[in-house]
């Protein structure tokens, strides 16, 4: 039997496109209602598509510490308070380590990593007075392994999913479930364009499965973990690589 998420309240950020936006059309096609957060102005209009009826956009630059609570307390006062979390808003600016930047690392590290624990306790203090939640933290294969150029990202990656373990170890006992997903590339149509050609080839053929993920695949991950039946599975971190991080 197809999840059902009807009555269900996801706030989903990065909603406007990419991974993001896949799962909100996932959770939407099964009665959930999105509350969509990202930077781009025009998320109202994109959520607003999506199928079902009363989704909301916000506009928000998760690099500001103040974003998130903004965020939640909006969608409280429009829809409720709601009933999963996904964080899916990220950025991965790339750079050989001798040369990273510090505005680039930080805003690595300010989207990447404190994006997503801010939306986690603002969303996380309004689940835990309810007595339940689902929060799913976008990581990476960069959180678990080293990839050339990508000193930012996988410090950044790596560490949601150690935020990942305190939260799940603090919030359990009050129903509220933290877990972290970790895809390696991604056909989203950024996905493509970065690892289009000879590149993406070669890291088609290092990958045991031979080809990339498809966002509908990370949806549906996502979509299980914030399920009822996945009550019992808190402070994971599930890899969607094909196999690459076991060669």
């Amino acid at each position: 039997m197809e999840q059902s998420f009807s009555g269900r309240i996801a706030v989903i950020t990065g909603a406007a496109s990419g991974i993001g936006h896949t799962v909100a059309h996932h959770f939407a096609e099964r009665g959930g209602r999105i509350v969509g957060v990202d930077l781009n102005d025009r998320v109202g209009e994109i959520v607003a598509t999506l199928p079902g009826s009363g989704h909301v956009g916000l506009v928000k630059n998760l690099a500001d510490p103040a974003a998130a609570s903004e965020a939640i307390d909006e969608a409280v006062a429009a829809v409720g308070v709601p009933h999963i979390l996904v964080n899916s808003a990220g950025l991965a600016l790339l750079d050989p380590a001798v040369s990273v930047a510090p505005d680039r690392w930080q805003l690595t590290m300010d989207v990447n990593l404190s994006g997503t624990f801010y939306m986690a306790q603002a969303a996380g203090r309004v689940m835990l007075e309810a007595g339940y939640g689902r929060i799913i933290n976008l990581a990476s294969q960069a959180a678990v392994i080293g990839l050339d150029q990508h000193a930012a990202y996988c410090a950044s990656k790596a560490a949601v999913i150690g935020l990942t373990h305190v939260l799940s170890l603090e919030w359990a006992r009050s129903g509220v479930t933290v877990n972290a997903v970790s895809p390696t590339v991604v056909e989203t149509p950024l996905g493509k364009a970065a690892w289009a050609g000879e590149k993406g080839e070669k890291a088609k053929a290092d990958i045991p499965v031979g080809r990339f993920a498809q966002p509908e695949e990370v949806a549906a991950l996502i979509a299980f973990l914030a399920g009822d039946d996945a009550a019992m599975i808190t402070g994971s971190n599930y890899l969607i690589d094909g196999g690459f991080t076991t060669v």
